[in-house]
């Protein structure tokens, strides 16, 4: 099974991506109604880390069932499966947030679990603009074609790519401006900044809300970022687990 999911243009509306949600979803269904999202026309992507750390992380699977809401899988989420599965050391969990699901019962652990593990790690759509790639944190690899060869299988002689995609803040931390070929934007999250950062064709847009700030929203159609990107503001990365 391909670890990429692909959609088609969306010829009745507009297509946004959001920055980690980390258990806020009022906060984020603020956001969606300040930018006008329309449910019944526009599609929302998220970059991952649905969960962990904020006080909502269990309506994941109601926000998951949405039929407009697609997400990748963060690290969060590969850790909570892994946490399920006893891969994870329960310390190591609790202490990036998993307390929430922890406290569930067995059934609903599994529930969560195989949802979780369900979700592809890379998304691509298609606009009018041209093909807009969404990962978690990073695309490791010089071009989009890359990425999508291993999601699907290809390339078995590479190993730790999904490390890579779930958790590398390389890009960022060396301020790496090359982008990723084959590709109009590649959207990520993962490492928090305090206005969306773009380097080369990568848009940087986990503007930690689940630290008490706002979510960023991209139109994948024009890449304009709503709050808007302050050009005389430096961007900030801080780094989090």
């Amino acid at each position: 099974m391909s670890k990429l999911k692909r959609f088609e243009i969306n010829t009745a509306g507009r297509d946004f991506a959001v920055g980690d949600i980390h258990g806020y979803f009022t906060k984020l269904q603020a956001a969606l109604e300040a930018v006008g999202f329309n449910p019944a026309t526009d599609r929302l992507f998220s970059v991952g880390d649905l969960i962990d750390r904020g006080p909502e992380s269990a309506l994941v699977l109601e926000w998951l069932a949405k039929p407009w809401f697609h997400a990748v899988q963060g690290n969060h989420e590969d850790m909570a499966v892994c946490f399920v599965q006893q891969a994870l050391r329960d310390d190591l969990y609790m202490h990036n947030g998993g307390a929430w699901l922890m406290a569930k019962n067995q059934d609903e652990k599994a529930e969560y679990a195989v949802a979780l593990s369900e979700l592809p790690v890379a998304i691509e759509v298609e606009t009018t603009a041209g093909l807009v790639g969404i990962v978690h944190a990073d695309c490791p690899f010089p071009a989009w074609q890359m990425l999508k060869s291993w999601a699907e299988g290809n390339m078995p002689g590479m190993r730790n790519i999904q490390e890579a995609v779930q958790w590398s803040r390389s890009r960022i931390t060396h301020e790496e401006r090359h982008g990723v070929g084959g590709v109009r934007a590649v959207i990520v999250g993962h490492s928090t900044v305090r206005q969306p950062a773009v380097l080369g064709n990568v848009y940087h847009i986990d503007t930690g809300a689940w630290m008490g700030r706002h979510f960023t929203l991209i139109d994948l159609g024009t890449l304009e970022c709503y709050p808007p990107i302050n050009p005389k503001l430096h961007w900030d990365w801080e780094p989090q687990a």
